[in-house]
């Protein structure tokens, strides 16, 4: 079938739109965190048991991105990212209205669950929109969203939470879903549903070692990533010597780091898929071992946290494209689950790098458990590219 050709304004006023959603989601994930302290004692809960709605949240976006992708395969995906996202925004207001512990905890969970699945489908709709040169790009932009909310939105949303009361938080969060569900509704074009897709073909992908191998790739390179910045905040003050009233600093120079590294991953995908994967697995490793030097003073730990942030970003466009590749009749579902292995990766890094402070190494040792695990993700993403090239040379002239 041959794609159909959008105007550039129409094209861009789609991926803005589909990228509302992105900071949506993106500002409740990391706002929690800094509010835990305030819900904790809103629900009379310890915050070691607060941070189980933490978990709630990533439980539902592992379980969320494959069921709800492989379910919808056969509607037409503008309908798929409106639905998530009508699910997103009621499951976030059900949250302000919940009066005790376990309530939250399970309005946690279902507001997890469209996360994965969004970020999946309105990837396949981005990329859809434009050239296949430019899909890494187009990718990209829509995951600019959650990147933008670490720089405006979480920062935000913290503020009003302290200010103002931790359910404001849910609130704000319903009404970026809402703006989104418009946005979409107006500006997304009509796509029909893929003529061949069903819930068999989706679940087809899982056969496929190419799928499997990428996103073992994202689960343990990206586990790296994650395993340092699970812990920078004790690593600024405890190691570095930072104030804790600088930490939003920390915070936001990440944040700026993840937006600079969407754009230039998304350009870098466009070239080469596989190569930008090599190349984002070997940099990551080497900012991580070179900050386990530089955190020691400010001035030079600070500009490492932006290229930690940098780094892991420029990593998710090309496994994203990488994933569309490899499931040429699965998108939907193969690129949904690209969100469930970094949710992956994000507990196995911050259980790994608790396990070496626990054992006494001092916080800089999660940077060497990331390290380690980057060079491991580069080895698996070695083995994909050794497949695929065994796989070409057998195939008959």
């Amino acid at each position: 079938m041959q794609q159909q050709e959008y105007s550039p304004r129409r094209v861009a006023g789609a991926i803005v739109a589909l990228a509302i959603g992105g900071f949506g989601i993106g500002t409740i994930e990391f706002a929690m965190m800094g509010l835990l302290p305030n819900i904790a004692e809103g629900v009379r809960v310890s915050i070691p048991e607060a941070g189980n709605l933490i978990s709630a949240y990533a439980l539902g976006v592992v379980i969320g991105a494959p069921v709800l992708a492989a379910i919808a395969a056969r509607l037409p995906r503008k309908q798929v990212v409106l639905g998530l996202m009508l699910l997103f925004t009621v499951a976030n207001l059900s949250s302000y209205f919940a009066n005790d512990f376990g309530t939250l905890l399970v309005t946690r969970f279902l507001s997890g669950l469209p996360h994965g699945a969004y970020f999946g489908v309105a990837a396949v709709i981005a990329a859809s929109l434009v050239a296949p040169t430019k899909r890494g790009r187009a990718i990209s932009m829509v995951m600019l969203g959650l990147s933008i909310a670490n720089v405006i939105g979480v920062p935000l949303a913290t503020w009003i939470g302290q200010q103002w009361g931790w359910r404001l938080l849910f609130i704000l969060v319903a009404v970026i879903g809402a703006i989104t569900v418009l946005s979409i509704w107006f500006v997304v074009p009509q796509q029909p549903a893929p003529h061949d897709a069903s819930i068999r073909s989706e679940l087809g992908a899982l056969k496929r070692l190419q799928v499997w191998l990428a996103l073992l790739i994202g689960i343990v390179g990206f586990g790296g990533f994650f395993a340092t910045y699970a812990y920078i905040a004790p690593t600024m003050t405890e190691v570095t010597g930072l104030p804790a009233g600088l930490l939003p600093l920390v915070v936001a120079l990440y944040g700026v780091g993840m937006v600079i590294g969407n754009v230039v991953g998304g350009r870098l995908a466009d070239r080469s898929v596989m190569g930008s994967i090599y190349l984002m697995m070997g940099v990551i490793a080497a900012v991580l071992l070179i900050f386990t030097l530089a955190v020691h003073q400010p001035w030079s730990a600070l500009p490492m946290v932006l290229l930690i942030g940098a780094s892991g970003s420029m990593l998710v466009p090309a496994l994203q494209t990488r994933l569309l590749d490899v499931s040429p009749d699965a998108q939907s579902l193969a690129s949904s689950m690209n969100h469930s292995a970094l949710n992956i990766a994000n507990a196995l890094g911050a259980f790994l790098g608790g396990l070496v402070i626990s054992w006494g190494f001092g916080y800089v040792a999660p940077a060497l458990v990331g390290a380690g695990l980057a060079v491991l993700g580069l080895g698996i993403a070695l083995l994909s590219g050794w497949a695929d090239r065994r796989l070409a040379t057998a195939r008959p002239e």
